[in-house]
């Protein structure tokens, strides 16, 4: 079965930029332990667009699934031990994720030197 590639777009005015990468920087280690997990990288843009891209791959469907609905939601809920309105306010004004199953992958040639 073929891993699969989730993108989140995310569209953060400049003078949001700083805050959502300390809040990213912030959460370091949450997604890399869990099951299924395969890499991760967050864009920043740098061609006059405001949107960010986090990218993140893993081994299928279900393990995406999983750590949405677990350390994901959590981590965007505070642990759940901030009421609502002490919660700080989203630093990206939109988010769309977009979907891929990788189906050709190849990476640098070893050339023995």
């Amino acid at each position: 079965m073929p891993s699969v590639v989730k993108i989140n777009v995310l569209t953060v005015p400049v003078e949001q930029r700083e805050v959502l990468e300390k809040r990213f920087a912030s959460r370091a280690g949450v997604v890399e332990s869990s099951d299924g997990f395969e890499w991760f990288e967050l864009l920043r843009p740098v061609d006059g667009t405001d949107n960010y891209l986090v990218y993140t791959r893993w081994r299928d469907e279900a393990s995406f699934e999983a750590w949405m609905e677990g350390p994901m939601k959590q981590a965007h809920q505070g642990g759940g031990d901030q009421p609502p309105a002490d919660r700080p306010k989203p630093a990206a004004s939109a988010s769309t994720v977009w979907s891929f199953e990788v189906v050709q992958q190849t990476g640098p040639k070893n050339t023995g030197a």
